[in-house]
């Protein structure tokens, strides 16, 4: 071979030899996923409209969606298609240490984001951004938090929420009985018998579960947004691997008309996107 098409032949090998590079052996859960051909996935049955079960006791939801749609792609990454998944139902006290104790390989829920649960487990690129709000019996005259001084809050025990309220509660310098509830349903039925003057959750969570409720029209939300609560897909801390592979699979998802689709699917009735969630989307289109 001449030395004119040595080099023709060397820089058509180039691009092959950098993509066999850029895709390294399988590490980790990814690893497992291939030899086990199955993938597990932890939900939500009270996160309505993110993650819940359907007529059929099935997983359904936002967040429950792009994880299905995830799984798609994370087939093509393991080249096992279809991958077999197992559904592991979760409760807001157990979804990271399941995921952190191998139980599950991903959590697909509504869980916010925080550097204290960062020492527990990884989250993949945020999937939706919401905030803590209040949701009280509409004759109830109180308008916002202030006006719940002296009245008893509900909240789930080790939530954002309940820091979120503690420090606004603090910051407004209102006093209130801070009460534990199990979880949101728990805190809905005690709304309702009047056991407590109000429920703190992530405000969509609270729009869900309104709709839930014995007399939907007989529950408000109120305007306070509390916190800044950034919602992700759970992941195994430092899975390095498994976590590219999901932020690679969302990247193109929120490139592709699957976003829009399943977007209106569960917050068409909402309208459009805000710009806090368009701007959250646009971060997430990561180039390859």
């Amino acid at each position: 071979m001449t030395r004119p098409l040595a080099l023709l032949a060397a820089l058509c090998l180039a691009p092959a030899l950098a993509l066999a590079q850029a895709t390294p052996p399988l590490e980790g859960r990814l690893k497992r996923i291939a030899e086990t051909r199955a993938i597990t996935v932890a939900y939500r049955t009270d996160a309505l409209p993110f993650s819940f079960e359907d007529a059929d006791h099935k997983p359904t939801g936002y967040t429950v969606d792009l994880c299905r749609s995830v799984i798609g792609l994370i087939e093509k990454r393991v080249n096992v298609v279809p991958l077999q998944v197992k559904w592991v139902a979760v409760t807001t006290q157990n979804r990271l240490q399941t995921v952190a104790g191998g139980g599950a390989d991903m959590e697909c829920g509504a869980t916010s984001v925080t550097l204290g649960r960062m020492n527990e487990v990884g989250f993949s690129s945020l999937t939706f951004v919401d905030g803590t709000g209040l949701l009280v019996r509409a004759a109830n005259p109180a308008k916002s938090l202030i006006d719940l001084a002296n009245q008893k809050i509900g909240v789930i025990p080790g939530t954002s929420n309940e820091r979120a309220l503690a420090e606004a509660l603090k910051s407004k310098v209102v006093t209130a009985t801070v009460v534990p509830v199990k979880n949101r349903d728990d805190g809905l039925a005690q709304l309702e018998a009047g056991q407590i003057d109000a429920l703190a959750s992530d405000r969509v969570l609270l729009v869900g579960l309104a709709a839930k409720a014995k007399d939907p029209k007989a529950m408000a939300l109120l305007a306070d947004a509390l916190s800044y609560e950034p919602y992700a897909i759970v992941l195994p801390r430092g899975d390095w691997q498994l976590q590219q592979a999901v932020d690679s699979a969302l990247a193109q998802i929120y490139r592709s008309a699957a976003l829009p689709e399943i977007y209106n699917r569960w917050f068409g009735a909402m309208g459009a996107p805000n710009p806090v969630l368009e701007v959250m989307f646009a971060l997430g289109r990561l180039p390859e």
